[in-house]
């Protein structure tokens, strides 16, 4: 057969091609909201697989999903929120990945299996849990106790005034603004909409800020002496400084499921794969509990620390558990109303 260099300069070229190809499937890019996942969890994980991570981070699901919406960024799993599950899989922004048919399946815990957002566990699977609370420094507080109240947040003791901080997330504020109010969460009538942002009106000036990004380092500085806050935040700011504390309020405390999916377009599919289910290893769901104090939902109490087991922000006293309220998900006219809400507050 006559020598054909050209055929063979194509092949070299395809094999050199192939093998950076390789090399790039070994890469899976990470969207997650900021500080919410050990590192050394993500070494250990490129350790056994040779997936290497790129990690990105956001502060809210809106956040999240605009960046989606928008394009040009592509990412191979991403952490939303149960209440936001449901509009992107209507919307075509995850596609399926089939997480009850996958290995570690077996040891999520009953009650995360099967939820309402995602029946079946088609579009996602599940990551962490937790409550959205108040954490204050008893320190800071005179008798070092305060009710186990949203009042205490939105009509706080002159003290405190100045020294708060509500977090930047329009959904998270105003769901516990109608809490407090015994408002319907996802109100569509006006009226409500008018009462909740007077009482976030006349809250504003109290305030110090509103932010979502490094609420652990202000609390446990002493930064701010009461934050609008998660219960895993409040576990890992105790843990700097004992003083603070976390209240469960007793209007409603709303609690959150997150979830592993993987977007359309995800660019190394079988990777995010592989990641989701090495993430239901129990040993693994443990690690994350242990490095960022978040429940997990994955069947893993023996490989927690006695510090999570015993820390009162992350597993609830029994008591509270009738004050537990799923985030519900809203109608685009109770969303257009928290939209016109937070925009007037913050404009």
């Amino acid at each position: 057969m006559k020598w054909n260099g050209f055929l063979t300069t194509s092949i070299l070229a395809f094999t050199v091609a192939g093998a950076a190809w390789s090399e790039e499937e070994k890469v899976l890019y990470f969207y997650n909201w900021t500080d919410y996942y050990p590192p050394e969890l993500l070494t250990k994980f490129e350790a056994e697989t040779g997936i290497k991570v790129i990690q990105d981070g956001y502060d809210s699901n809106e956040t999240l999903i605009a960046k989606l919406q928008a394009g040009g960024a592509a990412y191979d799993v991403i952490v939303p929120t149960d209440y936001v599950v449901a509009g992107m899989i209507t919307d075509g922004l995850l596609q399926p990945i089939n997480a009850s048919e996958m290995s570690n399946f077996q040891y999520v815990k009953a009650e995360f299996k099967d939820p309402e957002f995602d029946p079946g566990r088609v579009y996602t699977a599940p990551y962490t849990w937790g409550v959205t609370g108040i954490a204050y420094d008893s320190a800071q507080v005179t008798g070092g106790e305060l009710e186990q109240s949203w009042g205490v947040f939105f009509e706080p003791p002159a003290e405190l005034e100045g020294k708060i901080a509500a977090l930047d997330i329009g959904s998270e504020v105003i769901q516990a603004a109608a809490l407090y109010l015994g408002l319907p969460q996802c109100t569509e009538s006006n009226d409500d909409a008018a009462k909740i942002f007077a009482l976030l009106e006349a809250q504003k000036p109290k305030l110090k800020m509103y932010s979502a990004d490094s609420t652990v380092d202000r609390m446990a500085s002493g930064e701010v002496a009461m934050h609008h806050l998660w219960s895993g935040a409040t576990a890992r700011a105790h843990e700097i400084k004992d003083t603070v504390r976390f209240i469960y309020p007793k209007e409603g405390t709303p609690m959150f499921r997150d979830n592993f999916a993987m977007p359309i377009g995800a660019p190394h599919p079988e990777n995010a794969k592989i990641f989701i289910n090495w993430m239901m290893v129990p040993e693994n769901a443990a690690a994350v509990t242990n490095g960022i104090a978040y429940a997990n939902s994955v069947e893993s109490a023996e490989f927690l620390e006695d510090r999570w087991k015993n820390a009162e922000s992350v597993n609830m006293p029994p008591e509270f558990a009738d004050r537990l309220v799923p985030t519900e998900v809203c109608s685009p006219a109770a969303q257009e109303l928290r939209d016109k809400i937070w925009t007037r507050l913050k404009g």
